[in-house]
């Protein structure tokens, strides 16, 4: 995941932990679509907020009954408690309120309890706090971009939703035609100091110089506006980041860059429960998979130009 040893992007985090109801934010109070409380009222559900970028296709999503069905009575009751981190666009941002939570996490999140009929709260923690906080079961499910591997299964259980790695960011048009790692050799890379993208930089240095190649000319700075930059300015050919953010960027018409997905460096994210929850556990991988068949998964992800990532499938515990 790229909170351990990777990529960081800085924004304006707002101080302590702020939970909101989805049914809170700008106009999402009116649901158009009803699920089944466990008591057997109507439930209506959140509509995603106007800035969420895959809205429209979250908002037309509708229950599965025989998913709705399945769900612990808890979730019915009281709505999915999800967990996140802002500060990784377009993962988990803030929208332009500084409250509201957007992001390929939120949309997912909002999508799959849409499809289960239930309501959803969002809750921004620190990402350290996460895991502790759905052992203690102060949060349902946690989705913060979170890597599923097996140190961390030894405390909570995952189902994958997306497979990402690293990226290139090149010029828009890529003139030094950079396609995989063997292309870096003798061109000038900028990178993050200090984390993941400094260490594939330092792999594929080390790669070209064994192969009697010219070396890689590594940048090392202190956050990644300022690696980006030395592609902008031309000072670097590439700049080495997680794909997430290089795709990111590249959506940004001003950069005039494009992003490169480098093959090879994907890692599955997790989902992350409380292993014991095993019925809640179930519904989770039953909607997401419900969400990959109908292709609304796909719209979700293409809406936040990450289509790149998709999963056939959703897999439980699929990390290594």
């Amino acid at each position: 995941m790229r909170r351990t040893n990777s990529i960081r992007i800085s924004t304006l985090v707002t101080a302590g932990t702020l939970v909101l109801a989805t049914s809170a934010c700008g106009g999402q109070g009116l649901g158009d679509t009803s699920g089944t409380s466990s008591s057997g009222g109507t439930v209506v559900l959140d509509k995603a907020p106007a800035e969420d970028k895959a809205a429209a296709v979250i908002n037309a999503i509708n229950p599965d009954e025989a998913l709705t069905a399945k769900v612990p009575p808890q979730i019915k009751t009281k709505g999915l408690k999800m967990t996140t981190s802002p500060g990784y666009p377009p993962m988990e941002l803030f929208a332009s309120d500084g409250k509201t939570l957007i992001g390929l996490d939120p949309s997912l999140g909002r999508a799959i309890a849409r499809k289960l009929g239930v309501k959803i709260s969002i809750a921004n923690e620190d990402f350290n706090a996460q895991i502790p906080g759905i052992v203690t079961g102060r949060y349902d499910i946690l989705m913060s971009s979170m890597t599923d591997n097996a140190g961390r299964q030894a405390k909570v259980s995952f189902v994958d939703y997306v497979q990402a790695g690293a990226g290139f960011i090149v010029k828009k048009g890529n003139p030094n035609s950079t396609k995989s790692p063997t292309d870096l050799c003798g061109k000038t890379v900028s990178v993050v100091d200090n984390g993941s993208s400094l260490d594939l930089a330092k792999t594929y240095n080390a790669d070209c110089t064994k192969g009697g190649k010219p070396a890689v000319n590594i940048l090392k700075y202190s956050g990644d506006q300022d690696a980006l930059l030395q592609v902008k300015s031309g000072r670097a050919q590439v700049n080495i980041t997680d794909y997430v953010v290089a795709s990111y960027k590249a959506s940004d018409s001003k950069n005039d860059v494009e992003a490169i997905a480098i093959k090879g460096t994907e890692s599955p994210w997790g989902i992350a429960m409380n292993p014991n929850n095993k019925d809640l556990i179930s519904s989770v991988q039953g909607a997401l998979d419900a969400l990959i068949k109908s292709g609304e998964y796909q719209k979700v992800l293409d809406a936040w130009n990450l289509g790149r990532l998709t999963v056939p499938s959703a897999v439980v515990n699929g990390g290594k």
